[in-house]
């Protein structure tokens, strides 16, 4: 009499540790990307909006979450860096430690934006509608507190991206084949315009969200959408920097 031998489950491949740091980039990219899009244009409308916010009666919970937002938005990009860096060093050191740098700098606009949106918050709910409140001063600080909150986007995520996550990121993607050369390009190219088109901003060549302006931050815009996703999906892709690393775990 024969006996069948009951089918075995195929053994689970290990996710190895390249694949798995490609993943983690791949999220916090897709996160950066989110929670910058919501804070800008689905929570601080308000501020931007209503020219009385820190007078009147203002949305207080609503400016919040996009604080909130912003403060997820740093924690995910300090996390591409640290994650990528031991990559990025072995393709290039000093450029790597730009990368990092340039994140931690537009972390640090992020930071202080978030800081006077939150002045202006407590600000609006400890002397909005105060009988002796000096309406006029108090509208005048908070102009000035919006105006810094929007120079700060103009200079972290609308400068200081364009060096570190186009420029020296798309130069390092480039050169180390880690990604397709093609998708690095578009970091090149968008890096260049989001450096130029911010550099026309602050010299007062262009407005801050014009036409031209917003037109030349789509490359950007694509370039780490499509990283992001690309790091989830496929993970890097065989090159000689990242001999040596993979370790199934």
């Amino acid at each position: 009499m024969t006996t069948t031998a009951a089918p075995t489950t195929p053994a689970r491949v290990p996710m190895d540790s390249l694949r798995k740091t490609a993943l983690a980039v791949g999220v916090l990219f897709l996160i950066t990307y989110v929670t910058s899009i919501a804070a800008k244009f689905g929570f601080y409308p308000p501020l931007f909006e209503d020219a009385e916010y820190v007078d009147g009666a203002g949305s207080d919970t609503r400016v919040l979450w996009g604080a909130f937002a912003e403060m997820i938005l740093i924690i995910a990009n300090i996390g591409t860096a640290v994650f990528l860096y031991p990559i990025l060093k072995r393709q290039h050191h000093g450029l790597a430690l730009g990368f990092v740098t340039a994140r931690v700098m537009e972390s640090v606009f992020i930071a202080v934006g978030v800081l006077s949106v939150l002045t202006i918050v407590t600000m609006r709910q400890d002397f909005a509608g105060v009988a002796d409140a000096d309406s006029a001063g108090l509208a005048t600080v908070g102009h000035a507190l919006v105006a810094l909150q929007e120079w700060t986007f103009l200079l972290g995520p609308g400068f200081v991206v364009g060096v570190g996550n186009g420029l020296i990121l798309g130069y390092l993607m480039y050169r180390s084949g880690l990604v397709p050369r093609r998708m690095a390009v578009l970091g090149l190219v968008g890096g260049s315009l989001i450096v130029l088109s911010g550099t026309a901003v602050m010299l007062g060549v262009i407005d801050a969200g014009s036409a031209l302006h917003t037109l030349a931050v789509v490359p950007e815009f694509f370039w780490e959408l499509s990283f992001g996703i690309y790091l989830i999906v496929k993970g890097f892709k065989p090159s000689p920097v990242t001999a040596g690393m993979v370790e199934a775990r």
